[in-house]
């Protein structure tokens, strides 16, 4: 009986720590990864370098990413930090 009042202070910082901590990280990273692959070309993104930009061309793990006119600039897709706009690929975008 005395292993678990001595083990029990633990297991509840545990608890704590992965309640607080642990779980809204992971949370975080799934909805970061679900983002990164709903990704589709003509997206406006900001890179975690604060790089804004349209995208362009969507490959594998890389993403070229149109920041001017005639610039564009490829990155790893998770250097993506956030979609601020989704493209629209429809035949109405298309007629305005």
């Amino acid at each position: 009986m005395e292993y678990l009042y001595a083990i029990l202070p633990w297991i509840l910082i545990f608890g704590i720590f992965w309640f607080f901590l642990i779980r809204p990280q992971q949370k975080q990273k799934k909805e970061h990864q679900d983002m990164l692959d709903k990704l589709s070309v003509g997206d406006q993104i900001v890179t975690i370098g604060g790089i804004k930009g349209k995208v362009v061309k969507i490959r594998d793990n890389n993403v070229r990413v149109r920041v001017s006119s005639e610039v564009d600039i490829d990155f790893v897709k998770s250097a993506i930090s956030k979609v601020k706009e989704k493209g629209n690929n429809s035949q109405e975008s298309a007629d305005k």
